[in-house]
C-alpha cells in the first residue's frame, strides 16, 4: 500500500507546481514591468468563450511516467515483477500527470478586434466572455507576442 501512494505521490509533487503558473489580464508579467507598451484602441467585432489549456507538450504525462516508472521497478523481489511494477507505475504515474497538467485549464476570451488604424485583429486571453459584448469600446495593450484587452 505504502508503494502505490508514493507511485501517486511523487508524480503529482512533482507536476502540480508546473500547473501553478496562471496569467490574468489584470497581472503584469516581471518582464514588462516598467517597460512602455504600444497601446491602440478599437471596437470588438466578435467574441466568445474558449479553453486555454496549458501548453501541448505532454509533459506531465511524461513526467509522471517516467517517475512511475522508476519507482514503480522497485516493486518485487524478481525481475519479472520489477518489469511489472515498471510498468503499472508509468501507467499510472502518466495518467496522474496527465490529470494534473489537464487542471490547468482555466477559462479564457477570444476577441476579434477592429482597431481604429482599420486593422483587425484576434487575441485570447483569460477571462469570462459575458464580460464583453460586441460593440464594446476597448484598449489593446502590447506587442503581438504579448498583448491584453480592456475595456476603456
Amino acid at each position: 500500500m505504502k508503494r502505490v501512494i508514493l507511485m501517486i505521490a511523487v508524480p503529482l509533487a512533482v507536476v502540480a507546481p508546473l500547473s501553478a503558473c496562471k496569467t490574468s489580464p489584470t497581472n503584469a508579467s516581471a518582464a514588462t514591468a516598467g517597460q512602455i507598451q504600444p497601446v491602440q484602441f478599437g471596437t470588438i467585432t466578435a467574441v466568445r468563450g474558449v479553453d486555454i489549456r496549458p501548453g501541448n507538450t505532454r509533459l506531465g504525462a511524461i513526467t509522471g511516467a517516467v517517475i512511475g516508472g522508476a519507482v514503480g521497478s522497485t516493486i518485487g523481489g524478481s525481475t519479472v515483477a520489477n518489469i511489472a511494477g515498471a510498468t503499472a507505475g508509468a501507467v499510472t504515474g502518466g495518467a496522474a500527470g496527465s490529470t494534473v497538467q489537464g487542471a490547468g485549464r482555466q477559462q479564457g476570451v477570444e476577441f476579434v478586434i477592429q482597431l481604429d488604424s482599420g486593422e483587425t485583429v484576434s487575441l485570447v486571453q483569460p477571462g469570462n466572455a459575458r464580460d464583453y459584448r460586441v460593440g464594446d469600446r476597448v484598449r489593446v495593450t502590447g506587442t503581438a507576442e504579448n498583448a491584453r484587452v480592456d475595456r476603456r
